[in-house]
C-alpha cells in the first residue's frame, strides 16, 4: 500500500500563479516549442505531446492539474495490455452456456400460471465482466479468510444463478423455482441478492439502487479498519462493486466517493456497466455518461480506467494519425451510439464513418458485417482482463472501470439496445433460435418449438466444467458464498451493568448519558471491549461521548498530522491509525454503511464486531430507512441509538429535529428489535439481552434500536425483584398506586414515564384515583408477540388458544388504561386491541415546533395534567367519576392555555 503522504496530498495540483518566473528565457523556449509544434504538425500532434508530458510528469511525481476528462478511447493502450492467462475459447463456451441458462430461467419463470418474471438484459450486457472476474480475480473463502467481497448488480442475479448451476451449486429444480421462494421451497431462488432469503449464497443485498456503491466503499474501509486494529487480516481482500451507469444517478452512488480517495482505498474497485440505458431509455441521450462519470471520479481522486472499444477497433485506431476517428468518438452522443447498436452495418458505415472521406477510407476494406461487429470493450475478455489487472495492481487510490456494453447483448435484434429491453422477459421461439445460433449451442429446433425451452449443461466431465472448477479452486472457492465462522463471544458478567443499575442518585441525567456510562463499562471488558465500533455523524460531543476521544481515539489511517487545538484539554480530539471510533462526518448514510459493514463482519470475516451507532433519532429511520432494511437483509447485528428522541424533548431545535415517529418506522422492519426505555436499569437489561441474542451461543440475525433522550431526569435504582421478563418483553409495572380508591392504569414509555408518575400523584391527592404506572419499554415487541400469537391461533384452531403477553400482563389490572408517550398516538395504539379494558392513548401527533418542553407537551396534551384529564375522562365514561370533574380539571390546570404550563427542564441540546 502506498504511503500516507503519497495517498493524501494536501495540494493536488494547479498553476502557481503567485510564484515569480525565475527563468523567463527558459519559459519562453518551452512556449516557443509548443507554438512550433502547433504550426508545423498541427493541433492534434501538439495535443498528443502535451498529454505525454503530463503523463511523464505524473510518473516523476510532479504535481500537475488532473485532467477531468480524456478521449473516448480505452485508457489502457493495446501495447500495454498484459498476457491473457486463460483459455479464451473455453471461457467463451462457458459464457455462452451461462448466457443461455440465465435467459431461459427468466423466460420459464414467465410461463403461464407462474408469471413472476425477471430481468435478462442487464446480465446479458455485463456477462463478460462477471466471467473474467469469476475466472481470474474473485477470491473465495476457502483459505480461511474473508476472500473478496463482491457486490453484484441486483438485476444481474439470473446470470449468477446460471453460473452456479453450471458448477452444480444449484439444480434445474432451483432454476425453475426462481422467484418462487415459498411455493417451491426449499428450492426457491430470491429475485435479487438477498442474504436473509439465501443466507448461504448471497453476501450483500444490492438491488435497492445506490446502496451497493456506498456499501462497497464502507466495506473496503471496514476491511482496513479491522486490519489496522488487529482484529482480522484483510490484506488480501479486495472489494468489487458491479454497478449500472443509470444507477450512478442515485445520490448514494456518488455521494461518498471522496472518503475512498481520502483514505487511499486501493482495495476497492467499482465496475460500472455502461450500457448507456436506464430502465426506460438512454442514460444521457444527448451527452456521454462515460465522460461525465470519468470527470466525477477523477475529480473525487479515483483512478479511472475506461474500457470502451473491443479489439476489432485496434487496427482502425492505429491508422488514426490525424485523430479524426477519435474526434468522431468524442463527439457522438450516447443516444446515437444506442441507435448504432440496433442498426445494420450499412447504416453505421453511412452515418458514423460516412461524413468524412478519411473515416470512410478506414472501413473501405471491411464488409458491412465486419462494420456491424465493431464492438464494445465490455464484451472483450482480453480487454476486461487488462482493466481488472490494472485495477487490482494500482496503489494509493480506489479504481473505477467504466465499461461500455450493449444492454441485451447477444439476445437478438428484438432485445439488443432497445429502450424497452429492461422490461422484456419472454423469448419467442424465433428469439430462442437466433439466440441459440448466436451462442453456437447444440440444442435442436424441436426442443424449442414445444414446451418450455431447455437448460443447457455441457456435462459434468466436460472440459468447460472442469475448467470452471479448476479456476475457482485456484482462487480459493466458490463465489458468491456466505459463511459464518464466528464463534460466540464471552459475554460480560453482571458486574459490568452494576453502576448503571444503581440509578443517578440526586443527579439528573438523560437516558443518553445513562447509555454512554454503560457503554464505557462495556468497552473496558477484556474479552469484548475491543470489538465495539463507535459510530456517530459528527455528534460525539452532542451525545456526551467526547470522553472516549483520549482512550478509544478516532480512526484515521493517516493518524493525526497536526496539533489539535484542544490538545491541552483532558478530552482532547485525538485521531489514530488504530482508533476505535468511526467519525464519518455529517453523513448519516455513510455512518449507516459503516454500521452495516461492522455489523456483518462476523460473517464477512469471521470476526464479530459490535457496532454502536448514535445519531439524532429524527435522522435515522426517516433519513436512512432504506439502509436499515439493507442492514436487516444483510443479517447485520449491532446497536442503533436514536438519541434526542421524542417530539418534545428537543424543542429548541424545532420541527426538523422533532422525532415522534421513528419507533413506528422501526416497527415496520422485521429485523429490528426496538425499545423506548425510561431509566438506566432498563437500558442495562435491554443491552445485556441484546448482546446475548446477537453474540451469544444461539445468536439471532437481529439488530437493536433504542430511543434515548436528552432531557435530564433522576434515575431510580433498580427495584428489588425487578421484572426483567417484563422489561424485555415490553412492559413492567414501575410504580404501584398506594392511595385513592378508584383504580386506573397508566402506560408510558421513555421520557413520558416521569409524567405518568406525576399524574399518578395528582390523581391520588386530588381525585381519589389509585393509578398504577407501567413502563412500556417496547410497544413494538408487545405487538409483534401478540400478532404471532394470533397467527398461531388462526392456523391451529384445534389446539388450546394462546393469549398474548400484553393481555396476560394486564389480566389482573382494573382499567381504564391510558397510554402516553412522546410519540404519535399510532405508537402506543399498536397494542390497543389486546389490552383487556377501555384504552385511550395520548400522543404528539402533528409537526413539531420550537418552544419550551412544557409548552410543547401542553400543546400536544401529553403532559402530566393532560394524563390526569385523560384518566378522569375514561373513568367518567364508566360512571366512576362525575363528568363535571372533567371541566374542573381543564380549568384547574389551564389545559387550554399553552403558556400556563411549567416550562420544565431547560434546554434543547443533548
Amino acid at each position: 500500500m502506498a504511503s500516507g503522504s503519497d495517498r493524501n496530498p494536501i495540494i493536488i495540483g494547479g498553476l502557481p500563479s503567485q510564484v515569480p518566473d525565475f527563468d523567463p528565457e527558459e519559459t519562453q523556449e518551452w512556449l516557443d516549442s509548443l507554438d512550433a509544434a502547433v504550426d508545423e504538425r498541427g493541433r492534434e500532434r501538439a495535443r498528443y505531446l502535451m498529454l505525454r508530458l503530463i503523463e511523464r510528469a505524473r510518473e516523476k511525481r510532479v504535481a500537475v492539474p488532473e485532467m477531468r476528462s480524456t478521449d473516448y478511447v480505452n485508457t489502457i493502450p493495446t501495447r500495454a495490455e498484459p498476457f491473457f492467462p486463460g483459455n479464451e475459447e473455453i471461457e467463451r463456451k462457458i459464457l455462452n452456456a451461462t448466457r443461455w441458462n440465465a435467459a431461459v430461467m427468466v423466460s420459464r419463470a414467465q410461463r403461464p400460471g407462474i408469471g413472476v418474471g425477471g430481468h435478462i438484459a442487464t446480465f446479458a450486457s455485463s456477462a463478460s465482466l462477471y466471467d473474467v472476474g469469476f475466472n481470474h480475480f474473485f477470491r473465495g473463502k476457502d483459505e480461511g479468510d474473508g476472500g473478496d467481497q463482491v457486490f453484484f448488480q441486483g438485476h444481474a442475479s439470473p446470470g449468477i444463478y446460471a453460473r452456479a448451476y453450471m458448477l452444480d451449486r444449484l439444480s434445474e429444480q432451483n432454476l425453475d423455482a426462481f422467484r418462487q421462494e415459498k411455493s417451491k421451497a426449499p428450492y426457491g431462488l430470491s429475485s435479487y441478492p438477498h442474504p436473509r432469503l439465501m443466507p448461504d449464497f448471497w453476501e450483500f443485498p444490492t438491488v435497492s439502487m445506490g446502496l451497493g456503491p456506498i456499501g462497497a466503499i464502507y466495506q473496503a474501509r471496514m476491511n482496513r479498519y479491522m486490519h489496522a486494529r488487529g482484529i482480522a487480516d484483510t490484506s488480501k481482500s479486495h472489494v468489487w462493486a458491479f454497478l449500472g451507469d443509470g444507477e450512478m444517478d442515485e445520490p448514494e452512488s456518488l455521494g461518498q466517493l471522496t472518503i475512498a480517495a481520502r483514505e487511499g482505498l486501493d482495495n476497492l474497485t467499482f465496475v460500472v456497466n455502461c450500457n448507456l440505458q436506464r430502465l426506460d431509455g438512454p442514460v444521457r441521450g444527448n451527452g456521454k455518461v462515460i465522460q461525465e462519470l470519468e470527470s466525477v471520479f477523477r475529480g473525487a481522486g479515483w483512478n479511472v480506467i475506461k474500457l470502451i472499444w473491443d479489439r476489432t477497433w485496434d487496427p482502425l485506431l492505429a491508422q488514426d494519425r490525424d485523430g479524426i476517428l477519435v474526434n468522431k468518438m468524442n463527439t457522438t452522443p450516447d443516444g446515437q451510439f444506442q441507435t448504432y447498436a440496433t442498426e445494420s452495418g450499412a447504416y453505421i458505415r453511412d452515418h458514423f464513418f460516412g461524413d468524412d472521406q478519411r473515416l470512410r477510407a478506414m472501413v473501405e476494406g471491411m464488409t458491412d458485417d465486419q462494420v456491424l461487429h465493431l464492438g464494445r470493450g465490455g464484451h472483450d475478455h482480453r480487454k476486461i482482463y487488462a482493466a481488472f489487472k490494472a485495477a487490482v495492481e494500482h496503489t494509493g487510490q480506489p479504481t473505477v472501470i467504466l465499461a461500455k456494453t450493449v444492454k441485451g447483448w447477444t439476445l437478438g435484434p428484438n432485445f439488443e439496445g432497445r429502450n424497452a429491453t429492461h422490461q422484456m422477459k419472454k423469448l419467442t421461439v424465433d428469439d430462442l433460435k437466433r439466440f441459440r445460433d448466436r451462442l453456437h449451442l447444440p440444442i435442436a429446433d424441436k426442443d424449442l418449438e414445444s414446451g418450455a425451452p431447455p437448460y443447457y449443461h455441457p456435462g459434468r466431465d466436460s472440459e468447460e466444467i472442469q475448467y470452471m472448477h479448476d479456476r475457482r479452486k485456484g482462487l480459493g472457492g466458490y463465489v458468491p458464498t456466505r459463511v459464518v465462522r464466528a464463534q460466540p463471544l464471552p459475554l460480560p458478567d453482571d458486574k459490568t451493568y452494576a453502576s448503571v443499575k444503581k440509578g443517578s442518585g440526586q443527579q439528573s441525567i438523560a437516558t443518553t448519558m445513562a447509555f454512554v456510562r454503560l457503554l464505557k463499562d462495556l468497552m473496558r471488558d477484556k474479552e469484548i471491549g475491543k470489538r465495539f465500533v463507535l459510530i456517530a455523524p459528527d455528534e460525539y460531543r452532542t451525545f456526551g461521548m467526547d470522553s472516549f476521544f483520549p482512550s478509544a481515539k478516532i480512526y484515521n489511517p493517516l493518524g493525526q498530522q497536526y496539533e489539535s487545538v484542544d490538545r491541552e484539554l483532558l478530552l482532547a480530539y485525538k485521531e489514530s491509525p488504530t482508533g476505535q471510533m468511526l467519525h464519518d462526518g455529517i453523513s448519516e448514510a455513510g455512518c449507516t454503511a459503516s454500521l452495516i459493514a461492522a455489523g456483518s463482519a462476523y460473517a464477512t470475516h469471521g470476526e464479530p464486531l459490535i457496532p454502536v451507532y448514535v445519531f439524532y433519532s429524527m435522522f435515522g429511520f426517516q433519513r436512512t430507512g432504506d439502509q436499515f432494511w439493507q442492514m436487516a437483509d444483510q443479517l447485520a447485528r449491532g446497536f442503533v441509538l436514536g438519541a434526542t428522541a421524542g417530539r418534545t424533548t428537543l424543542t429548541g431545535e424545532g420541527l426538523q429535529h422533532a422525532d415522534g415517529h421513528s419507533q413506528l418506522l422501526a416497527s415496520t422492519n422485521p429485523g429490528c428489535v426496538a425499545y423506548d426505555p425510561a431509566f438506566g436499569f432498563e437500558i442495562a437489561h435491554i443491552v445485556k439481552d441484546g448482546l446475548r441474542r446477537m453474540y451469544g451461543p444461539d445468536s439471532e440475525d437481529v439488530f437493536y434500536y433504542l430511543t434515548v433522550y436528552n432531557e435530564p431526569i433522576q434515575h431510580p435504582a433498580e427495584p428489588e425483584n425487578v421484572d426483567v421478563e417484563g422489561i424485555l418483553k415490553g412492559v413492567h409495572r414501575f410504580s404501584e398506586g398506594t392511595s385513592g380508591s378508584i383504580p386506573a392504569q397508566i402506560l408510558a414509555s421513555g421520557v413520558a414515564v416521569p409524567w405518568a408518575v406525576e399524574a399518578q400523584r395528582i390523581l391520588a391527592e386530588e381525585w381519589n384515583v389509585r393509578a398504577d404506572v407501567w413502563s412500556a419499554t417496547s410497544w413494538n415487541e408487545l405487538r409483534r408477540e401478540a400478532v404471532e400469537v394470533e397467527r398461531h391461533n388462526l392456523l391451529h384452531p384445534e389446539e388450546e388458544q394462546r393469549v398474548p403477553y400484553v393481555t396476560r400482563k394486564f389480566s389482573g389490572a382494573e382499567g381504564p388504561f391510558v397510554a402516553v408517550s412522546d410519540w404519535m398516538r399510532s405508537v402506543p395504539d399498536q397494542i390497543a386491541r389486546w389490552v383487556p379494558g377501555p384504552y385511550q392513548s395520548l400522543g404528539a401527533d402533528g409537526f413539531g415546533f420550537a418552544d419550551t418542553r412544557g409548552a410543547a407537551r401542553r400543546f400536544f396534551h401529553i403532559d402530566a395534567q393532560s394524563v390526569v384529564l385523560a384518566v378522569l375522562t375514561e373513568l367518567a365514561k364508566q360512571g366512576k367519576v362525575d363528568r363535571s370533574a372533567l371541566k374542573q380539571a381543564i380549568d384547574r390546570y389551564q389545559l387550554l392555555d399553552v403558556a400556563s404550563a411549567d416550562p420544565g427542564a431547560a434546554g434543547g441540546d443533548a
